[in-house]
């Protein structure tokens, strides 16, 4: 009877330790590699010419909504073998992997978290080098979309693992959903239907404004009637630093606007542009997101600001576009 005992008890902890271990092999590690940064897997022979061209033309493209120019993702090159040989770089968090190759079948692969969490790696299996490009001009804004949907997910869970709980909670009451916030972010106003949380230090500023109006008709996503709007809401809440001051969006610059996907909701467009303080010295980029609520009732405007007048702007930008898109809707 013993002895049956103890052949049970050996045999039931050799199958919890390979259960833990499988359990191990099962979660993937965080991916490496910096904001908006891509790692791109090319050998020296395709990336030159008219395909370094147009690849830079897509990652290093200019991005919109910026004081200065910065390019839209930081690009790392690496010969395909290095990918494939080497688990530094299948940890990364954005890859390309360009493979030209006579046996390819002219296609273009995008996987997620597969070697690490959250990634994106679009990989793109060309006969030739005009098929390469031919693909990568065709999936272009899909590809630069992806990359900045895993951005953003890796923003929303850095800021999750150090959440302001109270804070979360005051706004989740306020307006009904729920949003995601650091520590360090602190409630400066509100009104409503609107409040103003923002990020205060030294070196810059962030801030997100929020917006909730009733659900009438389409008309309210148009572009002449969302930069209204913006106007309106930053005029009325947000004073500049200077007796009379306010802040506003930069009209002599172009606004952008565009149909984005946002997460639990049929339609959302997404506008960049510029904000200036009228009456002081100021200003900055934004994004805003104009969201419909996935019960069709609300609109909800989210607005995310930068204000950093002697950095580069192009990661806070991004840091508060993950807050941005962090709304989780109530069921």
């Amino acid at each position: 009877m013993k002895n049956t005992f103890a052949i049970l008890l050996a045999t039931t902890m050799v199958f919890a330790s390979c259960h833990s271990r499988q359990n191990e092999a099962i979660i993937k590690k965080s991916s490496s590699g910096k904001t908006c940064e891509v790692l791109l897997a090319a050998d020296k022979n395709v990336y030159i010419g008219d395909t370094k061209e147009l690849i830079d033309s897509i990652l290093r493209e200019i991005q919109p909504g910026l004081p200065q120019p910065e390019p839209r993702f930081d690009v790392v090159n690496v010969p395909v073998s290095s990918l494939r040989n080497t688990a530094m770089f299948q940890m990364h968090r954005n890859i390309i992997l360009c493979d030209v190759d006579p046996s390819n079948p002219d296609k273009l692969y995008i996987s997620h978290d597969k070697r690490a969490t959250p990634q994106v790696m679009v990989d793109v299996a060309a006969k030739s080098d005009s098929s390469l490009r031919h693909l990568l001009r065709t999936h272009a804004q899909s590809i630069c979309d992806e990359i900045y949907k895993k951005e953003h997910e890796r923003m929303i869970g850095a800021f999750y693992r150090d959440r302001n709980v109270d804070l979360m909670m005051r706004f989740e009451k306020k307006f009904g959903f729920s949003m995601t916030f650091q520590q360090d972010y602190r409630w400066a106003s509100d009104d409503a239907d609107f409040a103003w949380i923002r990020k205060e230090t030294k070196d810059f500023s962030l801030g997100i404004l929020v917006h909730t109006m009733p659900y009438r008709d389409e008309t309210l996503f148009e572009p002449n009637k969302i930069d209204n709007r913006l106007d309106t809401m930053m005029r009325r809440h947000v004073p500049g630093p200077a007796e009379g001051s306010y802040m506003g969006t930069e009209r002599r610059v172009d606004l952008e606007h565009r149909r984005v996907d946002y997460s639990g909701s049929d339609y959302c467009i997404e506008t960049r542009g510029l904000w200036r303080c009228f009456g002081d010295f100021m200003g900055g980029p934004f994004v805003s997101y104009t969201v419909l609520s996935p019960d069709h009732t609300q609109v909800v405007e989210v607005v995310g600001y930068v204000y950093c007048p002697r950095f580069d702007k192009r990661d806070y930008l991004m840091q508060v576009e993950g807050i941005c898109n962090s709304i989780k809707w109530k069921e």
